[in-house]
C-alpha cells in the first residue's frame, strides 16, 4: 500500500475539512454585510466585513497547521480562497462605495465598475501572490478596497477626496510593487506579525464605534499604514 493509499486519521480529515468550512463562512459574512449595506445599517455592514475579513485572516494558518492538502486533496482550498477574497474584498466593498454617499454625486457606479474589472485582472494574474526567496508579496495594489471603504465612512472626507484616492489605487494595481503579504513575510516577521495584531485591534474597535470613531484612532492607524508601505517599497532580495 502507497503512502497515497494509506487510510487518513479521521480526525485529522475532519479537522481539515473543518478548516476549509471555516473559510467558506466567508461567504456567508459577506452575504450579510450586502443586506447590512443595502439597508443603509453602515455599523452592522462594518461588523460582517471585519468578521470575514478575521476569517480570511486565520484562515492561511489554519490550513498550514491543519495541512489540508494533505488530507483533503480533493478541494482546492487556494480556489476556494480567492472566489471569497474577490467576493469580500472586491464586490462587497463595491457596493458599499455606492450606497455610502461618500462619492461625488453619478460617479460611485462607474468607479465601482472600475474596480471589479482592475480588481478582476489583479486577482487572475499567475503570479498575483509571488514567492520569489519564500518571501510572499502581492503584485499591484492587493485589492483592500473594503478596509478603503471603510476609511473613507469613518474620516468623512471630501467626495473628490474620496474618489481621487480610488484612481489612484486603481492606477496602482498595474505597477508591479510588490506589497508585503503580512500573515507570510519573512522579513522583519515578528514586527510584521506584532503591528498587524495591533492594528487590527485598534482598528476593529475604532470602525465599531461608527459614526463617533474617535480621531485619534485614525491617526494612531496610519502608523501602521506607513511602516507597511515603507516595507512593501523596500528592495527585495
Amino acid at each position: 500500500m502507497t503512502p497515497q493509499t494509506q487510510p487518513k486519521p479521521l480526525v485529522r480529515v475532519a479537522l481539515a475539512y473543518g478548516v476549509h468550512l471555516f473559510t467558506a463562512t466567508g461567504a456567508i459574512w459577506g452575504l450579510l454585510a450586502l443586506i447590512a449595506i443595502f439597508q443603509h445599517e453602515w455599523r452592522y455592514a462594518i461588523f460582517w466585513m471585519i468578521l470575514a475579513m478575521a476569517v480570511d485572516g486565520f484562515d492561511g494558518m489554519l490550513a498550514r497547521w491543519a495541512d489540508v492538502k494533505t488530507y483533503v486533496p480533493n478541494i482546492d482550498g487556494a480556489l476556494l480562497d480567492n472566489i471569497l477574497d474577490y467576493f469580500n474584498y472586491v464586490i462587497v466593498p463595491a457596493l458599499f462605495l455606492i450606497e455610502a454617499d461618500i462619492l461625488p454625486a453619478g460617479l460611485a457606479m462607474p468607479i465601482a465598475f472600475v474596480i471589479l474589472l482592475t480588481s478582476a485582472y489583479q486577482f487572475t494574474q499567475t503570479d498575483a501572490k509571488t514567492d520569489e526567496t519564500n518571501e510572499y508579496f502581492f503584485k499591484g495594489f492587493p485589492s483592500y478596497w473594503n478596509v478603503v471603504a471603510l476609511y473613507m465612512l469613518v474620516m468623512k472626507m471630501n467626495p473628490w477626496v474620496n474618489l481621487a484616492f480610488l484612481v489612484v489605487f486603481n492606477i496602482l494595481v498595474f505597477v508591479p510593487v510588490k506589497y508585503v503579504y503580512p500573515t507570510r513575510s519573512v522579513r522583519m516577521k515578528r514586527v510584521t506579525l506584532v503591528l498587524s495584531y495591533i492594528y487590527a485591534i485598534i482598528g476593529v474597535w475604532g470602525a465599531m464605534q461608527y459614526p463617533n470613531t474617535p480621531p485619534w484612532v485614525v491617526w494612531a492607524s496610519f502608523v501602521y499604514v506607513g511602516y507597511y508601505a515603507i516595507l512593501s517599497l523596500l528592495p527585495k532580495k
